[in-house]
């Protein structure tokens, strides 16, 4: 993709701009009055977003991460689309499905009636695509910067036959500190604890993490909360389109074994995933479409005590 060319046909001044990112990745900086943000057109993944009066960064993005053509970019909210975990049918294709891997194309961006900045990213099947799953689709990411961080996935199936996905906006989100995290919303919810032989658990009260968490919460109706005791702020999290909430930390063993992980990454962050998982399998008919969104606001506990800016780009 041609930065320039990019710049010319989609960049907004002093608010949208193209520019060689990682890895020579192509990224989309964004800077408005309420916020600013990095997108990478590569995954069609939010890096970095940081409303202007926040000290700290909403999302985790690993000094680590992978900038390489076929691996994904650990951190940040990578889309696994069109599956959740491993391949349904045992087939030998990636976890979580095949777009946080491929290049999107930029389809639009738009300054808002309220000074938002919206950049909608597309992708649509190929020759590639069809031979990992062989169906016709459009799937559209739209990316909403202002004081909160708005994503809607919207899928369409372009074929006369029925498919069926699972999928997860796979959001990282920084924290102070794993040990100072609790996550609430969740209380008297079903979950399947796939740390633990996939047993079928009830949630009693709020989450914390002192151990591996790898946890699908079933007939999830609410808005959850993260709350970050070190950073003095609260993570608001309203979803559409979702009956599922995965919450994932890979503790010690496991962030160690990671080669695009520090060893001491797990204490920064903590996954909380709208999603389709599980048993929520959604069906798409013939040229319909369904669509999956996330909303992602701060509200401070704390007074701000330190800045700390997005290092994506």
């Amino acid at each position: 993709m041609n930065i320039e060319q990019l710049n010319n046909d989609y960049g907004i001044a002093d608010q949208v701009k193209f520019i060689e990112g990682a890895g020579g990745f192509p990224f989309i900086k964004i800077d408005n009055a309420k916020a600013g943000a990095v997108i990478s057109v590569y995954g069609g993944q939010v890096l970095s977003f940081q409303p202007a009066n926040e000290p700290h960064n909403l999302m985790f993005l690993s000094e680590s991460a992978y900038y390489q053509p076929g691996k994904s970019i650990k951190g940040g909210t990578p889309i696994c689309w069109p599956w959740f975990g491993p391949d349904p049918e045992q087939l030998g294709r990636p976890s979580h499905g095949f777009v946080r891997t491929l290049f999107w194309n930029v389809a639009g961006t738009e300054t808002t009636a309220d000074g938002d900045s919206k950049v909608t990213l597309g992708l649509t099947d190929t020759a590639e695509t069809r031979a990992i799953w062989p169906h016709g689709f459009s799937l559209s990411l739209a990316i909403t910067v202002g004081d909160s961080l708005n994503l809607e996935l919207i899928t369409r199936n372009t074929t006369s036959q029925t498919f069926h996905i699972t999928q997860a906006l796979h959001t990282y989100f920084r924290v102070g500190h794993i040990d100072q995290v609790a996550i609430s919303g969740l209380d008297g919810t079903e979950y399947i604890d796939k740390a633990d032989n996939a047993l079928l658990k009830l949630q009693t009260g709020t989450i914390t993490i002192g151990t591996e968490v790898d946890r699908i919460y079933r007939d999830v109706d609410r808005e959850l909360l993260i709350d970050d005791a070190m950073f003095g702020r609260r993570i608001r999290i309203k979803s559409t389109g979702s009956k599922t909430a995965v919450v994932w930390n890979p503790w010690a063993k496991i962030s160690t074994g990671m080669g695009d992980l520090k060893d001491d990454d797990y204490e920064r962050f903590v996954c909380v995933e709208t999603a389709n998982a599980g048993s929520d399998i959604v069906k798409v008919g013939p040229n319909a479409e369904c669509r999956l969104g996330a909303n992602y606001h701060i509200e401070r506990t704390l007074p701000e005590l330190s800045n700390d800016f997005p290092t994506a780009a």
